[in-house]
């Protein structure tokens, strides 16, 4: 059974397509439906096509399912020893030089090209949104755009800076905005410019023998050495990060004077932090809420450019038949 159109777009000119990976669609048994073909056509939730296809690869594969489990609970039982050891010693023997060296062997030797691909293109993604809100803030912001597109580029410190540019970006505003003595306001006319809704041409990845892990198996495995290698502040800094998607969504509802896609954020706000010992998961929550985010962004946009008003692109839009009563 070949895919509907709306969810099979034309290949990208790009080293990867994900779409075509998932090949034919099985013959539709009722008594034996297909979860991850059933996942990969769900329409209820905004995802770019290529993205959605990457997570149901890795959320079907071997290692997402038989390897994860035994991997998982080791990984936290090395977390809990990093920890203790970090509260003798919060910031010694530290290295993001090591850390990200690391991480760049492990996305280029055991991870799947669909989990590098989608690790890659969240620093893009996030690139995008902070713009998009410095643009939109009514206010002379900067942004340090990560857009790394190979996976060599990891080792220039790419997950410090990533936390650091996020960071920054939202003290720089809100201190700008405190000066001003007003908040993010609905922009008259909205800027998408930093939004961008074309493929990503990333070099092609790497598909040997060894490379078997599901993002969410690397990310677990990768958390306790974030934590050894980077030191106690750097560490919760980033774990407080993964429950900043509300904040993000936040703005951009301010902005975009709609706020109904903020039913999609699942991580919440950081003064009520979660536990260090889930933050494998909520990073990976947190890849998908910025997936999420920037679709909603791509759509507003594209129905921008089509000349309709600001009310008929929001998210209550784009899911229901506006001539329905709501």
């Amino acid at each position: 059974m070949s895919l509907p159109e709306s969810a099979n777009p034309t290949a990208p000119s790009v080293a990867y397509d994900f779409i075509g990976q998932l090949g034919e669609m099985p013959p539709l048994d009722k008594r034996d439906p297909d979860p991850y073909w059933a996942m990969y056509l769900d329409r209820g939730l905004p995802l770019d096509a290529q993205a959605k296809a990457a997570l149901a690869l890795d959320t079907r594969s071997f290692s997402r399912r038989v390897l994860q489990p035994i991997v998982r609970p080791l990984a936290r039982a090395f977390l809990i020893l990093v920890g203790a050891f970090r509260l003798l010693v919060p910031e010694a023997l530290t290295s993001s030089k090591l850390l990200h060296f690391l991480i760049y062997i492990g996305l280029k030797y055991f991870v799947t090209p669909q989990a590098s691909f989608l690790i890659l293109r969240h620093f893009h993604l996030g690139s995008n949104i902070l713009r998009f809100l410095a643009s939109n803030s009514g206010e002379d912001l900067t942004t340090e755009p990560l857009r790394p597109m190979r996976v060599d580029d990891v080792r220039d410190h790419l997950f410090l800076k990533h936390d650091l540019n996020l960071y920054n970006f939202m003290i720089a505003l809100n201190l700008r905005l405190a000066e001003r003595k007003r908040g993010l306001m609905p922009a008259r006319a909205v800027d998408f410019s930093g939004i961008d809704e074309h493929a990503i041409p990333f070099a092609a990845f790497r598909r040997g023998f060894s490379n078997v892990l599901d993002v969410t198996t690397a990310i677990e495995l990768y958390t306790p050495f974030y934590y050894l290698l980077l030191g106690e502040r750097d560490f919760s800094r980033a774990v407080l990060s993964l429950q900043l998607d509300e904040t993000l969504a936040v703005y951009a509802a301010r902005v975009l004077g709609d706020g109904t896609h903020l039913s999609l954020v699942n991580n919440r706000h950081p003064l009520i932090p979660l536990t260090s010992l889930r933050a494998g998961y909520r990073l990976v929550l947190h890849g998908v809420a910025t997936e999420l985010l920037h679709a909603v962004l791509v759509e507003h946009k594209l129905n921008q450019q089509a000349g309709k008003s600001p009310s008929d692109y929001g998210l209550r839009s784009l899911f229901q038949d506006r001539t329905l009563p709501l």
